[in-house]
């Protein structure tokens, strides 16, 4: 790895977070370059949505560097990193009862510094745009959405604050196979407007076709790491996986 505070965009150095006595991250070193979409996968309970939300600043780490546009995140709140661009998608989908899709959707503006009305509009159309069954259930109310129209939602009200990166923790779990492909189509069309992403996900067969590199985390140290055009890096991933 670069000497830290280099020029990627996301940086972690040695990262160490506890529950209590659980010690869960156990030495987490990574990096995230413009562009790139990172895969971290592993079995459930082995750090990973403990890694992103560190990274989102809702859980403190005890030990470690952290750096994002070589800016120290160290002591940051998550507030102040929201803003700072690191948008995240959390697995219970925080869909806020008793308000439309469009209410919710305009609280993904508390992400960003003041926008106008007019600013807003133009932001919500593109979204409405990327999102047409969001558009034509604007007005209904946000949690009587199917369980896929809300991982939309979801994924649309962080994308509202236009981060500079998204993380996306299981966005597919529980879901229909139709609803499956049009999340991961989502994920590549972003992929491919350059945002960079960090995804969770237990799907591995279909998420190595939308990630550009990968790691593999078990009891909370990166195991494994590849990249998702080489070949022999998916067999030795799935040989991992089914250890």
């Amino acid at each position: 790895m670069a000497k830290f505070g280099g020029t990627h965009m996301l940086e972690l150095r040695n990262i160490h977070t506890h529950y209590g006595l659980s010690h869960v991250l156990q030495g987490i070193s990574l990096t995230v370059e413009r562009g790139e979409v990172l895969g971290l996968f592993g079995r459930n309970g082995v750090g990973k949505t403990t890694l992103i939300k560190t990274v989102a600043g809702w859980v403190t780490p005890s030990e470690g560097q952290y750096e994002f546009e070589g800016q120290s995140m160290l002591g940051v709140s998550s507030d102040q990193i929201c803003r700072k661009g690191i948008g995240l998608v959390p697995e219970d989908r925080r869909i806020f009862p008793g308000l439309s899709v469009e209410e919710n959707l305009v609280l993904g503006f508390m992400q960003t510094p003041a926008v106008g009305r007019a600013q807003q509009a133009r932001k919500l159309e593109s979204i409405y745009q990327r999102f047409p069954r969001l558009a034509e259930r604007r007005k209904q109310s946000g949690t009587t959405l199917s369980g896929g129209e809300q991982q939309m939602l979801a994924i649309a009200r962080v994308l509202v604050g236009e981060p500079k990166l998204l993380q996306i923790d299981e966005p597919t779990e529980g879901l229909a196979p139709m609803i499956v492909n049009e999340i991961f189509d989502l994920i590549l069309a972003l992929r491919q407007d350059g945002v960079p992403i960090i995804l969770v996900e237990q799907n591995v067969h279909r998420a190595i076709e939308v990630v550009t590199r990968f790691c593999v985390i078990e009891r909370g140290r990166i195991v494994l790491q590849g990249r998702a055009d080489d070949p022999e890096s998916h067999q030795t991933l799935l040989k991992q996986l089914a250890m």
